[in-house]
């Protein structure tokens, strides 16, 4: 209770009526007042709060207030003002296209900022992709994923050189350990003064990271060597190299805690806890304010209010997005992701990084990938090449497996890189070991995209990136429209989350005067029609 605070107001519904409070919660942009008049609750939306020692004339006891809760300002305002959206919500990059073109754009369209997952596209598929966003979202803020590639320095360079040609001008840096000089060049390039004397980026990024260690990277001004040596081969200008160094590699930063696909599985609250810290630490050297958001295991309202109660300026979604109708996954996929409940997850070694031990988080539930891919690191980490396989071992991976001998598989994996990266089909042939690598990971590769198109003779085999916010989104949704994986739209998604998200802020206000609500009041998803949404963006 509030000692000596007066409520005064002409409006006012009983307490008792679930309904009337109900509305009152999710009318975020009204306070909201709890009075007492002879040992009856109300609840009220209007009226002024006075504050003395005895009670004036006309007043009620107040005894819990929730101030309003606008939807941009759960998080950082300038996030959305220098992105130019409405809501602190991004819909994170998902490789293979499936954070899609459409996707892409139905955030954009509904005020959010999104990244096209171009992870593992061909350059002209990226480009094309790219292309289209451009002529489709006519100014409307967009982005691109940039995966670290370790080794292939070249590719990533030739994907950065097509976002500046094509103007992309946000970019999500994910799976980086180190500053890359793609990265950097992509950073600096075009970097200026304004007339006031300030520095100005045109290029922005917002990097994803898990450890502390690479928070720090991405939060201190790019590497003088690299600087060194992209201006020395005309990548950039002298002025640009020399204002790079007042700026960090970005400004806001993404504590990536258990998340589906590249993951480390970090707990959230000490992960945000320790971005926030180095933030704190680094903040120092800037005339500007470095933001944290938060990723990993946002799926429902509870869990986004905890994430901008932690501090986070911006969330980021992935799980709860692939199993939305804009994914660039099949059917299958989808209604695989409708049923997994929050254990259907396990570890899984990666394509990407096979030989160096990288792992992912993938659905268990339905499909034998996670065991047969694990079965195959096994063989890898007791043989030194393919020929000291044991012949039923060998017998067991051609057609179990992979359906196919290993010769041919070895034969396609050279066609694949061939065109792609020729320079790992040269390590391949110095190191048995390497290509041993090279031909698992051609079933690892594989197994995501009979996913992504929906390949029924494989299904047992789908690699679906997904984390455990399956399991809590689909609990949210349970005995709901959203509960049919055709009525769920990335957009409906993300307004719910961020709308339940403000109702569980204010009823953790009430909370704080002794009013307990979570058990009367159940947080679940609306059908929100554009008039409903036009109106909560205002």
């Amino acid at each position: 209770m509030i000692s000596n605070n007066w409520w005064k107001g002409s409006r006012k519904n009983n307490l008792k009526d679930t309904e009337t409070l109900k509305k009152h919660l999710f009318d975020i942009e009204k306070p909201l007042f709890i009075t007492e008049i002879n040992n009856e609750k109300f609840i009220s939306d209007d009226g002024s709060v006075i504050f003395s020692q005895n009670c004036p004339e006309d007043c009620s006891k107040l005894i819990a207030m929730a101030e309003p809760v606008p939807l941009k300002k759960l998080g950082a305002v300038d996030f959305c003002e220098e992105y130019g959206i409405d809501f602190p919500y991004i819909g994170g990059s998902m490789a293979y296209g499936i954070s899609s073109v459409e996707m892409v754009e139905e955030f954009a369209k509904n005020g959010m900022l999104a990244f096209l997952g171009t992870g593992g596209m061909s350059p002209e598929q990226a480009e094309k992709a790219v292309k289209r966003l451009n002529n489709d979202l006519k100014g409307l803020p967009y982005g691109c994923n940039l995966i670290h590639m370790p080794s292939m320095d070249e590719t990533e360079m030739a994907l950065i050189n097509m976002y500046l040609r094509e103007n992309v001008k946000i970019i999500e840096a994910s799976a980086f350990v180190t500053m890359t000089p793609a990265l950097i060049k992509y950073r600096v390039k075009g970097i200026h003064k304004n007339d006031r004397g300030e520095i100005e980026t045109p290029n922005k990024v917002i990097a994803k990271a898990s450890r502390t260690e690479v928070a720090t990277k991405f939060l201190s001004p790019p590497p003088e060597n690299i600087l060194r040596d992209l201006l020395d081969k005309g990548e950039i200008t002298a002025e640009e190299a020399e204002l790079a160094k007042s700026i960090p590699v970005a400004w806001d930063i993404t504590a990536e805690a258990d998340s589906g696909g590249h993951t480390d599985n970090r707990p959230a609250m000490a992960l945000m806890s320790s971005f926030l810290s180095v933030r704190d630490r680094l903040q120092k050297q800037y005339s500007r304010r470095i933001r944290v958001g938060f990723g990993g295991g946002i799926g429902t309202p509870h869990a986004a209010a905890a994430a901008f109660a932690m501090g986070a300026a911006y969330i980021v979604t992935g799980t709860v997005n692939h199993a939305c109708i804009e994914s660039g996954t099949s059917d299958i996929v989808r209604e695989m992701l409708a049923e997994a409940k929050q254990a259907d997850t396990a570890m899984a070694p990666s394509a990407d990084l096979f030989d160096l031990g990288g792992r992912v988080q993938v659905l268990k539930s339905g499909t034998l990938f996670a065991m047969r891919a694990q079965k195959l690191m096994t063989y890898y980490n007791s043989y030194e090449c393919l020929d000291d396989i044991p012949e039923k071992e060998r017998e067991f991976i051609e057609k179990t497996i992979m359906r196919d001998t290993i010769d041919n598989i070895w034969n396609e994996t050279q066609k694949f890189f061939n065109q792609r990266a020729p320079f790992q089909i040269e390590k391949a042939l110095k190191s048995p070991k390497y290509k041993m690598a090279l031909v698992f990971r051609y079933y690892l590769g594989l197994s995501s995209r009979w996913a992504i198109s929906g390949n029924t003779e494989r299904k047992i085999d789908f690699q679906i990136w997904t984390g455990p916010a399956i399991g809590s989104f689909n609990e949210w949704c349970e005995e709901t429209f959203l509960a049919s994986p055709k009525e769920r739209k990335v957009a409906l998604v993300a307004y719910n989350i961020l709308l339940g998200a403000a109702a569980v802020t204010r009823m953790n206000s009430l909370r704080h005067y002794g009013l307990e609500l979570f058990s009367e009041i159940e947080i679940k998803p609306q059908k929100l029609t554009k008039k409903n949404i036009a109106a909560i963006s205002n």
